[in-house]
């Protein structure tokens, strides 16, 4: 279900909330003076659709980079006569004060605020609005939302100098929430009273208390009849929180796990403690014990262990304490714990580090609130992806998006997440993803560019992109890869490898794509990028791959775009090829790419004028002679000179060398090649070439023209002839056969 789940295309809810979001003012609002949005006064919505507006709008701030968040984005949500919410889920830097306050008329029956701090305790009193309807309630991470700011009287001197004091909110408590039953207070500011806190509350089914330390938890009784769930991940316990869970007995859902590395824990956990749980706790369906260390052996001993497949039963269970359990549990969190490593463990699913499916397991359970910990679980997927075969290839991949789109400024989780996005995208998975999920994967790497200047994410990302075919698989971020990877190049100090994997990836996105790509990518500054890069080579005298992928590049970009091309000859491109040539003599590659590009300036007749000089001629004369990559360099050479000779005699505005010289020496370097080499030069299009057969001004360019199609046809037909045929061709061949002035043997060739 996973497979088709990933490939079926996106619901037409989710295409028009996303296209309403991107659109507000062409669709459901009008600006008003030019500034506040409004929304037409025609239109009521739903919550259905409110809900998902309002959700999705949190999610594209947080992972879409193009998308602009609108300063009065919630008040458009402020009547519920025209638009009504009922669950929320808000997140981080995204809301403030004014965006919850600007809601409070509606009556929300579940709301989540996560990690948002922003909000203070002027939130606080924006909840009371909702209390009558709330359901559920999460202030996971809102740590300063029970702080408010405190003028002090009167405002002397000091006023300027320390405006505003944070004070801690104490006598804000749960009362008139009458209908609340969840609520998570995940790291909770200290010095909150949580007791006082909840006690108004009067059925609490579930309760959240992560990261907060509470020596007395004896209050948690009141609800013993009622809570079905209790989490108290990284609450160092004692004998007396343990006393009081046992008697918690319509538990479904007990967290007591832990994050080892964090700090030290006096705690440890026993068999008599796990005994008490499965005795006390009958309903238990869900358990999490990770990070746990077992003061003694809870283990079954191998001898006594019923060989044969691995079982769930309870009665077979390696953990002695878990043969008592009536039914297998539904989960049981085991993560980085002895324990996973057992065979007989009576629950279905099991969060663990033993193999793919207990870290996945991890992966899935703790991404949402732990990234510490889901940060580890990565990196231990990474390592099976690397060293073994994924087997739920499209499960890692969407649980790793899935953490890198939560967490996008947690560095410990980009540098994991990118580095197993490397490995769960390369060739051997290709078959089995599909466009879509591979297009998750180009956005969450991006992103990750973008939010993490850091080497490792920078590379991990750069890698991962080279798993991509280029540039189909980029187009449609086409811009935005570009503008990266600029980026990347244009920083001051840099690491080899990136710089090479960039310019690598720069080279390929210009490969085989329209004019108006690579104009909108000259126009970003890649023909500078790329000289810079080369001059910097030279200063260090040397000729590497980043080189030669910069020269390429250079061809690539320059190629039937003539900005581009001009571009190159405005930012010096002419010495740094002179300079290169004299430089490394020896570098056959680096010669072909060069004149390649140069051949691409020649073919803009507003650019030739500036390579008619003595020394550019010359150096193209003798390079005729080239033995450089087979015929590449002298045929790219030879290219060039038709180009400037079909401007006529009097356009050779020198007199060394001379023109008769030149035309004899191309046509002795025509005559030297073979017919049938093998080609080392893509064409997209024959014109540059066509453009030379229909003149009796210059012979030896028709020849060289002549001979460029010839060899192609012939030696790759099933690419070049219907090419040939396409652009016209044939008919300029044939008249040119009829030509008095062209030379019998291109007649030949041409016939």
């Amino acid at each position: 279900s996973l497979k088709m789940a990933s490939d079926s295309p996106e619901s037409l809810m989710t295409l028009c909330t996303d296209y309403c979001l991107r659109n507000l003012e062409g669709t459901l609002c009008y600006l008003l003076d030019n500034e506040t949005l409004q929304l037409h006064p025609d239109i009521f919505l739903p919550s259905e659709i409110c809900d998902k507006l309002v959700n999705e709008y949190v999610e594209l701030v947080k992972t879409d980079s193009i998308f602009e968040p609108h300063e009065s984005f919630f008040t458009l949500f402020s009547d519920p006569r025209s638009t009504r919410l009922a669950r929320i889920h808000l997140r981080e830097q995204i809301v403030q004060d004014q965006d919850l306050e600007a809601i409070r008329k509606q009556d929300l029956v579940e709301l989540y605020l996560t990690n948002c701090e922003k909000l203070t305790a002027k939130s606080l009193q924006t909840l009371v609005s909702f209390s009558h309807t709330l359901i559920s309630l999460s202030l996971f991470g809102c740590c300063n939302i029970f702080y408010e700011e405190e003028n002090p009287g009167g405002c002397e001197d000091d006023c300027l100098v320390n405006p505003t004091r944070q004070v801690l909110v104490k006598d804000f408590t749960f009362e008139g929430f009458s209908r609340l039953r969840f609520l998570n207070l995940g790291r909770l500011i200290e010095g909150v009273n949580v007791e006082t806190l909840l006690r108004p509350l009067a059925s609490l089914a579930a309760l959240d208390l992560s990261g907060i330390q509470l020596n007395d938890v004896g209050f948690l009784t009141q609800w013993k009849d009622t809570l079905v769930s209790l989490v108290l991940y990284n609450m160092d316990l004692s004998e007396e929180h343990i006393q009081v869970i046992a008697q918690l007995r319509k538990l479904r859902h007990l967290d007591i796990s832990r994050d080892h590395l964090s700090s030290y824990y006096k705690f440890k956990l026993t068999r008599r403690v796990l005994n008490l749980f499965v005795e006390n706790l009958v309903n238990l369906t869900s358990l999490d014990i990770s990070g746990h260390t077992m003061l003694e052996n809870c283990t079954i001993p191998s001898t006594e262990e019923k060989m044969g497949q691995t079982s769930i039963e309870p009665a077979k269970s390696s953990i002695a304490p878990f043969r008592g359990l009536k039914r297998p549990l539904q989960f049981l969190g085991l993560f980085e714990t002895s324990l996973c490593r057992l065979t007989h463990i009576p629950a279905y699913k099991v969060s663990g580090d033993k193999n793919e499916e207990q870290v996945l397991n991890a992966i899935e359970a703790y991404t949402e609130h732990r990234p510490e910990i889901t940060s580890r679980a990565i990196n231990l997927l990474f390592d099976i992806a690397r060293i073994e075969r994924c087997s739920q290839l499209l499960r890692a991949l969407q649980l790793v998006i899935t953490a890198l789109k939560c967490h996008k400024d947690d560095k410990n989780i980009q540098v994991t997440g990118s580095a197993a996005l490397f490995y769960l995208t390369n060739s051997e998975y290709r078959m089995e993803q599909s466009v879509k999920l591979r297009r998750q994967v180009i956005q969450v790497v991006l992103n990750g560019m973008e939010s993490y200047q850091e080497v490792t994410v920078q590379r991990n990302c750069c890698l991962t992109l080279c798993n991509f075919s280029i540039p189909d698989e980029l187009e449609f971020q086409y811009r935005r890869v570009n503008e990266l990877l600029l980026n990347i190049l244009n920083q001051s100090r840099q690491d080899e490898s990136i710089q090479r994997i960039a310019v690598h990836l720069c080279n390929a996105l210009v490969c085989q794509v329209d004019n108006d790509h690579k104009e909108a990518v000259g126009k970003m500054g890649f023909v500078m990028t790329m000289l810079k890069l080369i001059q910097k080579k030279l200063a260090d005298k040397t000729c590497d791959q980043v080189m030669e992928f910069s020269w390429s590049a250079l061809w690539n970009i320059t190629d039937e775009t003539p900005d581009n091309c001009e571009m190159f000859l405005n930012y010096s491109g002419m010495k740094l090829f002179l300079e290169c040539l004299k430089e490394f003599p020896e570098k056959q590659e680096l010669h072909r790419n060069m004149l390649g590009l140069l051949g691409n300036v020649a073919e803009v007749k507003e650019l030739r004028p500036q390579l008619m000089t003595s020394q550019f001629i010359s150096v193209f004369s003798n390079l005729l002679e080239s033995k450089a990559d087979g015929i590449e360099v002298s045929y790219n050479a030879c290219g060039v000179l038709s180009h400037i000779m079909f401007d006529g005699p009097e356009a050779w505005g020198i007199c060394e060398p001379h023109r008769d010289e030149v035309v004899k020496r191309m046509w002795a370097a025509i005559q030297s090649w073979d017919i049938n080499s093998r080609r080392n030069i893509n064409y997209r299009s024959f014109e540059p070439i066509l453009r030379l057969l229909p003149q009796g001004i210059s012979p030896v360019s028709q020849h060289w023209a002549t001979w460029a199609l010839y060899n192609l046809v012939s030696v790759y037909p099933d690419k070049y002839c219907p090419l040939l045929i396409k652009e016209g061709g044939i008919p300029l061949l044939k008249d040119m056969i009829k030509m008095a002035s062209a030379r019998q043997e291109t007649k030949e060739m041409a016939r």
